[in-house]
C-alpha cells in the first residue's frame, strides 16, 4: 500500500491485452499487458513523459492526460478517482483521534433487531450494539479490534467468513483507498506493513491494485448463533471518517436465528423489528 502512482499504473497496464487496443502483441514480450511506450502512444504523450509519470516525477498532470490514461487502461470511475488522488497527492492532514460520539452510540443501541457496528478509518471496530456484538468474531489478533487484521491474521477468519476471498479483496480495496486519501498516515502505514509481512495473501491482493466502492451487499457469516446470511448497508458518520454498518436478515433462517439470539439477550423489541424488515407475518 505504498501510495505511489507508478505501482498502480504498472499493475493496471499489465492487465490490458495489446490486441484489445488494436496493437500486435508479437512473440517477444517478456511481461504481460502493454509496454510503457505503447501506453504513451495510445494516450498521446511522449514516452519520456509517461516514464516520469510512472516514476512520480511528473508534476500536476493535466485532466486530459489522466483521462487519456484512464481510457487506455480501461479504468472505471472509482479507479479513475483513485488515479487522480495518486497523481495529485495533497499535503497529509492531521487526523483527529477516532472516537465514539454519544449520538452514534445511542443510534446503534436504538436499532432493535439489527446488528450494527461503527467502523473507523483504519477498519477498527469502535462500537457495536448488543446484537452486533453477538455476531462479531470472538478472536481479534493484536491490539484492539481491527476487522482487517482479523480477516488476514485471525485463526478463525476463513471459517467465520463463508466467502472469505470476497471479504479479503474488499478489505484490501478499502485500505488502498484510505491510503490514497491520507498519504503518509503512520497508523495506516503500520497496519499495512504488519499485514504485508504476516500475510502473503494480503501482499498478493495489494499487488493487484484493485479499487472499488461498496456501500451495500450480501455477507455470509458462520457465527456462534449459526450460519447467517445478511445484507449490509454503509452509513457515513463524522464526515466519512467513520462508517455505521447495519446488517439485515437476507432469509427466513437468518431472521429466526436473530430472533432467537435477541431473546437470549433479553431484547423484547427484537422479534417485531426483524419481522418488519422481512415484511412478513409469523
Amino acid at each position: 500500500m505504498d501510495g505511489e502512482i507508478g505501482s498502480f499504473l504498472t499493475a493496471r497496464r499489465a492487465r490490458v491485452a495489446p490486441e484489445d487496443r488494436g496493437l500486435v502483441s508479437g512473440t517477444r514480450r517478456r511481461v504481460p499487458g502493454l509496454r510503457r511506450e505503447e501506453v504513451a502512444l495510445l494516450a498521446g504523450v511522449s514516452v519520456d513523459y509517461y516514464v516520469r509519470l510512472e516514476q512520480g516525477r511528473a508534476e500536476s498532470p493535466s485532466d486530459a492526460v489522466l483521462g487519456a490514461l484512464a481510457r487506455v487502461l480501461g479504468l472505471d470511475a472509482v479507479a479513475y478517482d483513485h488515479l487522480l488522488r495518486l497523481a495529485r497527492p495533497h499535503r497529509p492532514a492531521i487526523l483527529s483521534p477516532q472516537r465514539v460520539r454519544p449520538g452514534a452510540r445511542a443510534l446503534l443501541d436504538a436499532m432493535h433487531g439489527i446488528p450494527a457496528i461503527l467502523v473507523g478509518r483504519w477498519q477498527e471496530i469502535l462500537y457495536a450494539n448488543r446484537l452486533g456484538e453477538a455476531v462479531l468474531p470472538r478472536h481479534h489478533p493484536g491490539p484492539g479490534r481491527n476487522a482487517a487484521r482479523h480477516v488476514f491474521l485471525g485463526s478463525d477468519a476463513r471459517d467465520y467468513y463463508a466467502d472469505w476471498d470476497v471479504v479479503a479483496a474488499d478489505t484490501v480495496s478499502v485500505l488502498r483507498q484510505e491510503s490514497s486519501r491520507h498519504p503518509g498516515d503512520p497508523v495506516l502505514a503500520a497496519l499495512v506493513a504488519e499485514l504485508t509481512a504476516a500475510s502473503p495473501e494480503f501482499a498478493r491482493l495489494c499487488s493487484l491494485h484493485d479499487v472499488q466502492v461498496k456501500t451495500d451487499g450480501l455477507i455470509r457469516l458462520n457465527t456462534t448463533a449459526g450460519p447467517l446470511s445478511l445484507t449490509y448497508e454503509y452509513l457515513l458518520a463524522d464526515g466519512g471518517a467513520e462508517v455505521i454498518v447495519t446488517y439485515l436478515p437476507a432469509d427466513r433462517a437468518t431472521a429466526d436465528a436473530l430472533i432467537s439470539l435477541g431473546q437470549q439477550l433479553g431484547d423484547p423489541e427484537l422479534e417485531p423489528g426483524v419481522e418488519r424488515l422481512l415484511g412478513e407475518e409469523r
